[in-house]
């Protein structure tokens, strides 16, 4: 057993510390960027914010409204071989640009993504996810994926430590997930005791990664507009959002009346919820690690994109950063230390 006693932060910790700016408005501000990857040749374009390849989130219908917009997708796992070339057929021919093909690591899993690619071989990313991401059967099984698709962009996660964002790399990842817990229907922490706080978990591995001429995804933990910018401030190359894309016309879940008000179903992947619906049920020998709650409903998702991306390029003015890319080289962090309250007694 071992103590670390260096200070980690999560979004809620700090604040970005406003600068001297040329910057007249936000309409001045550019959120695409520019990508290529560390074993791929493919080039990637546009605003580097992905919705969760969850299935409240991840859905056919949320990636052809982010698409619009050029942001990206990681399609949850669940959909069928079929589901999946029936989209292709019908979504725009740039779709391929702004979506992944999710696959877990089970032995069917491997089958599973080779037919989709081969009936659908213009896609161009692979999202290895699982919860746990140290673990070396995940290794070998992103190590088996390089091999057959070398030209594909494969992201793989999740992890949150520079060690094991170099080791996946290394091993044939282009794109990193980082972030164990953070997330708002996450109970890992709860149940495992296991975590680090996301904002140091993006520096340490942004860090790594970018050390190598990889890129990370803060995955998890943004309840606003504001905890994005901060990703993208601490170094974060790409941002995904579960929560914030969820209760939405695009999003999954069920679709529940309240007391006459409408709400939509959100929960963790790993959630009772999520397990009864794919696998049966919690197998005996784990618990369920995710929450199931009702979120109010929000309409289509375009306007919270307009408030997500509005809120961002004002941070951008702020600090005086015209694209996207600047802003981590223009971002200062300032702890934020709060108080308890406490009371005195004489």
């Amino acid at each position: 057993m071992r103590i670390e006693t260096d200070i980690k932060l999560g979004f809620k910790d700090v604040m970005i510390r406003p600068k001297r700016s040329t910057l007249n408005s936000r309409a001045q501000v550019s959120l695409e960027r520019e990508f290529k990857f560390l074993h791929s040749t493919v080039t990637w374009t546009g605003v580097p914010i992905m919705a969760a390849n969850m299935d409240t989130v991840g859905t056919f219908e949320m990636a052809l409204a982010l698409a619009k917009e050029k942001l990206f997708t990681a399609i949850h796992k669940h959909y069928t071989v079929q589901q999946w070339n029936d989209f292709i057929k019908s979504a725009p021919s740039d779709i391929s640009d702004y979506i992944a093909v999710s696959t877990g690591t089970g032995k069917n899993d491997f089958k599973k993504i080779a037919e989709i690619f081969e009936h659908n071989p213009q896609l161009k990313f692979i999202c290895i996810d699982v919860a746990n991401g140290y673990s070396e059967h995940f290794v070998q099984f992103l190590r088996q994926a390089r091999k057959e698709y070398p030209n594909k962009v494969i992201i793989a996660g999740n992890v949150v430590t520079g060690e094991m964002v170099e080791e996946l790399l290394l091993e044939g990842a282009d794109i990193v997930k980082v972030g164990i817990g953070p997330g708002s229907v996450c109970t890992t922490r709860v149940k495992t005791g296991v975590g680090y706080p996301q904002l140091s978990a993006i520096i340490e591995c942004a860090d790594a990664a970018h050390g190598l001429g990889g890129h990370i995804i803060s995955d998890g933990g943004c309840s606003t507009p504001g905890d994005v910018a901060k990703a993208f401030g601490a170094s974060a190359d790409f941002v995904m959002l579960g929560g914030m894309l969820a209760g939405h016309t695009e999003s999954g879940g069920k679709t529940l009346e309240i007391n006459g008000e409408k709400f939509k179903q959100f929960y963790g992947m790993s959630s009772e919820t999520a397990m009864k619906k794919h696998v049966g049920g919690v197998a005996e020998y784990r618990a369920s690690e995710g929450k199931t709650v009702q979120v109010p409903f929000k309409g289509d998702v375009i306007g919270t994109l307009q408030d997500i991306l509005g809120g961002i390029r004002s941070t951008c003015t702020y600090v005086g950063a015209a694209k996207l890319k600047e802003l981590t080289k223009r971002t200062t962090f300032i702890r934020v230390i709060e108080q308890e309250n406490r009371v005195f007694t004489k």
